[in-house]
């Protein structure tokens, strides 16, 4: 066999086949974590969803209480025109473009339709949807249980098509009545379909630049047969050798910068995420507003989430440092925390000079967000402080809390120094010629300074 059938034997199908083992492994686990994805934020906004209608039928309960509940006293209303009260008084409850009120009886005969009162008199009984629910029999069958939740199809009174419910019931004993409320869940269906669809260019994207490396690796490396010369054994031998050994760095590289970019930037904006929808049930359970403003912010944090991850192959910085420069970036970056939190985070921008967005302030931003992510979640702190400036030639970067502090657990500490957040940190420091301290505060909490050199990062700002 001739050389060159050798290195192509040897060198490109091994090769190739690692490609399409690890093309195969990304495109598997793109799948399951979209799966995974969607999953949780399905699981998310039906939980919501089943809060916000007890709520409603809540709200219906007591504005019909009075007349239910006191229709057999004497002096009240006489039991049939409490009944007709209660029926007008749940037709004319709405909310939203579909939001209604209905009623039936334990025939299953329709009481109180509002959005359709074609139905009102009708008995719906053996009424199933596209998927053979027999919904007005499972409804009632719910509400004389206790009451619940049923999700079923039923035709959207503003568009008179079928679309995916979800209603909550309970039962008026005394009159047998089954009443309610529901909710479509367009916007459920919606949000994990752009969770699947954007999964799906994701990994046709990665497949295009995994073809398309092993492509350009495969021609390198054939053309270096062509040109190698069958007496020259031992010479290619060695840049065969030097190969590997530069394959092997740049593997090593290249894995050191993706586990950086997917703990330091993917991570924190995903524990945000989970922080703002976790805020968002806590506002929900308790009944207070502005629960769907957190939702909002959760769903941009993933919408943001996936643009990382989109920009991770490409190595782009955050796009805060570019428009607003790092200062600007660590006061934004303090009131969020703040504000998720509910730490008190005050900032000191000192005198320092004009530093443009680089390489070596995105590392400075970096190491203020997982700083903040460790405050968050090991130091139960209350305060922390947050301050830039330059000294002695340096741009630093000093990070303060007033927490449990790093000798307050021996277990904690040991699991912090051997954590990828504190190591991750330090790499970045260290390739700009800077260094990082952690040490325990005079006030029992922890400091972290970065010090990076001016020059250094000038001319990273510049790259």
């Amino acid at each position: 066999m001739r050389l060159r059938h050798k290195i192509i034997v040897l060198a490109v199908l091994p090769m190739v086949a690692a490609v399409l083992a690890i093309a195969l492994l990304v495109g598997l686990q793109s799948r399951e974590l979209a799966r995974l994805e969607a999953a949780l934020l399905e699981d998310s906004m039906l939980a919501a969803k089943r809060t916000e209608l007890r709520h409603y039928v809540q709200m219906a309960q007591t504005a019909i209480q009075h007349i239910y509940e006191n229709s057999d006293k004497e002096g009240a209303l006489d039991d049939a025109l409490a009944r007709e009260e209660v029926k007008r008084i749940l037709s004319s409850m709405a909310f939203g473009d579909d939001g209604y009120f209905f009623a039936y009886d334990r025939s299953g005969t329709n009481l109180v339709h509002p959005r359709q009162p074609d139905l009102v008199g009708q008995n719906l009984w053996e009424v199933r949807d596209p998927q053979g629910v027999a919904v007005i029999q499972r409804l009632i069958e719910i509400s004389r249980a206790g009451g619940g939740f049923l999700r079923y199809i039923w035709n959207r009174p503003s568009t008179g098509q079928p679309a995916d419910k979800l209603s909550y019931v309970i039962e008026l004993k005394r009159w047998g009545w089954m009443i309610g409320t529901g909710i479509y869940l367009d916007d459920v269906a919606l949000g994990t379909q752009k969770i699947k669809a954007q999964a799906s260019a994701n990994i046709t994207a990665t497949m295009l630049g995994l073809a398309l490396v092993a492509v350009v690796a495969t021609l390198a490396v054939f053309a270096g047969g062509l040109a190698l010369n069958v007496s020259e054994h031992r010479i290619a031998d060695q840049q065969l050798k030097l190969l590997a050994q530069r394959l092997v760095s740049s593997q090593e590289e290249e894995r050191a910068r993706v586990s950086r970019e997917l703990h330091d930037g993917l991570s924190q904006l995903l524990v945000s995420t989970k922080y703002r929808f976790e805020l968002a049930q806590e506002r929900l359970q308790e009944g207070r507003d502005h629960a769907g403003q957190a939702i909002d912010e959760g769903l941009a944090g993933l919408t943001e989430a996936l643009g990382e991850i989109r920009r991770i192959s490409h190595d782009l910085r955050p796009s805060l440092l570019d428009n607003l420069g790092l200062p600007a970036a660590l006061e934004q970056l303090a009131e969020d925390f703040g504000r998720r939190t509910g730490i008190a985070v005050h900032t000191a921008i000192g005198p320092a000079p004009l530093v443009p967005p680089g390489s070596a302030t995105t590392a400075l931003f970096r190491i203020a967000q997982e700083a903040l992510t460790n405050v968050e979640r090991h130091a139960q702190a209350q305060q922390v402080d947050i301050i830039l400036d330059s000294t002695e030639g340096n741009l630093r970067l000093s990070i303060r809390d007033d927490g449990v502090g790093i000798n307050a657990s021996a277990n904690e500490a040991r699991t912090q120094r051997k954590g990828i957040g504190l190591r991750n940190m330090r790499e970045r420091v260290e390739h700009h010629g800077g260094t990082l301290t952690v040490s325990a505060a005079d006030n029992g909490g922890t400091v972290l300074v970065a010090r990076l050199p001016l020059v250094s990062a000038q001319e990273g700002g510049k790259a």
